[in-house]
């Protein structure tokens, strides 16, 4: 009889494990190389520390530094592998870690996880609530395509340029993740744009607010910027190589060089009286919360160019890998 209990009370323990849902669905790079080493994995599944929430995800933001990381390429600031990948996530509360108060369960939020974590690439994760922040009234989808890539424009236009009213920023790669979101922050704040892109995202731009759009195939940004008279207090550099190098030239003097990709150049800088640096984003819950409030007020929309099953990840790295997404590539969670 005693026997016959033992089996039943196990058995139910092993259900209520599985109804629990103490493991789950993620995808891992098992090793760095090629999109083939993104593997979709059973794994466990995380648990909300002190000060943390565990997000249910619906959506993970796919960048270029996702690839960059897979790749092996930024070694000194990624986890060794087997990691999963993923730095933009939105999706509802799951618990609270001891200490949150500003959260409660089923509140739907995103956030950015910074490079040295990740981990969205997953049905669950664990994110300091100090770093998130509710998301805006958009979709799941619509959401996760923010946190990394706009918070990388807001801190390179308002933390390292202290962009103001009145003055001209030059965007570099404007049709991308960084460079979208670059634009309408900027208008957001009165000033001038001039982007530069491909023909084929020209129309698109002029509808974020782009004031003049240049056709990097065709024409050098630094003779329109001349033939039109424009004085550029800003460039934002998301290209890097020779677009860099050339940048220095359309500052006014005083002016300031914020690159994502390359550290500056002092002879460069000394050469046209101007000011360069290179950052790197950094989580910030109270940022989120300031661009869910324009997104929410219809200045700011996240654009999506596609939407895959978290099973796709590595097709979804292949179309990044190719430079040419418009906005932003997200895997959906279901």
């Amino acid at each position: 009889m005693r026997t016959a209990i033992g089996l039943i009370v196990a058995t139910v323990s092993l259900i209520s494990s599985i109804t629990l849902g103490q493991t789950m669905k993620a995808v891992r790079a098992t090793a760095y190389g090629g999109p083939e080493v993104l593997k979709v994995e059973e794994i466990d599944r995380p648990k909300a520390g002190p000060g943390e929430l565990l997000v249910r995800v619906r959506a993970a933001g796919v960048n270029p530094v996702d690839w960059k990381i897979r790749q092996g390429l930024l070694r000194s600031m990624s986890p060794q592998p087997p990691f999963i990948p993923g730095y933009d996530i939105a999706g509802t509360v799951e618990s609270l870690g001891e200490g949150v108060s500003e959260f409660k369960v089923g509140d739907e939020v995103y956030a950015y996880l910074s490079l040295t974590k990740g981990g969205g690439y997953a049905e669950f994760v664990a994110v300091p609530a100090k770093e998130a922040a509710r998301k805006p009234k958009t979709d799941f989808a619509e959401a996760a395509a923010v946190p990394l890539a706009g918070l990388t424009a807001w801190q390179a236009l308002f933390t390292q340029a202290s962009l103001k009213q009145g003055q001209t920023v030059l965007i570099h790669g404007a049709a991308g993740g960084v460079g979208h979101f670059a634009v309408q922050f900027a208008k957001s704040k009165g000033a001038t744009v001039i982007a530069t892109a491909s023909s084929a995202n020209h129309d698109f731009l002029k509808k974020l607010g782009a004031d003049v759009v240049i056709d990097y195939t065709t024409e050098k940004f630094e003779d329109v910027i001349k033939d039109r008279k424009l004085e550029v207090d800003l460039v934002l550099d998301s290209i890097g190589a020779d677009t860099h190098d050339r940048s220095y030239a359309v500052l006014k003097k005083g002016g300031t060089l914020v690159s994502i990709v390359q550290p500056p150049k002092a002879d460069k800088m000394k050469e046209y009286a101007v000011n360069a640096k290179v950052f790197l984003v950094m989580p910030n819950g109270p940022q989120l919360a300031e661009i869910a409030r324009l997104i929410d007020a219809g200045t700011v929309t996240a654009h999506v160019s596609a939407k895959l099953p978290l099973e796709e990840a590595a097709r979804a790295h292949e179309l990044s890998q190719t430079g040419k997404t418009r906005g932003k590539i997200v895997l959906e969670v279901k």
